[in-house]
């Protein structure tokens, strides 16, 4: 019997369309602030509703438009604004998760 994803109560369930317009499901683990711009840290979660270990995923969060409600997500090319939200993320969950660099 298959399991309907979408019925599983997860109030921190994201779900992102790719490139190609398919639907990314990840789980939000936190929002960083760094330099005046929030920076979401999310972590894919498989097809079977599994979170799956490996690497999160950092986007920068940008407003829509002023009226709007909704704010989008951007990818970050800058290696050393990954790391340092990268780093700020990892003080805050030390405790709660291993990282293995």
């Amino acid at each position: 019997m298959e399991e309907n994803f979408e019925d599983e109560e997860l109030d921190n369930l994201v779900i992102l369309n790719d490139e190609d317009g398919n639907e990314v499901k990840f789980e939000f683990l936190d929002l960083v602030e760094l330099d005046n711009e929030e920076y979401v840290v999310l972590l894919p979660i498989s097809e079977e509703g599994e979170e799956e270990e490996g690497e999160v995923v950092i986007l920068k969060v940008e407003d829509a438009d002023d009226d709007a409600e909704e704010e989008s997500y951007v990818s970050i090319e800058d290696e050393e604004i990954l790391n340092k939200v990268f780093d700020i993320f990892k003080e805050k969950f030390k405790d709660d998760f291993d990282f293995v660099d």
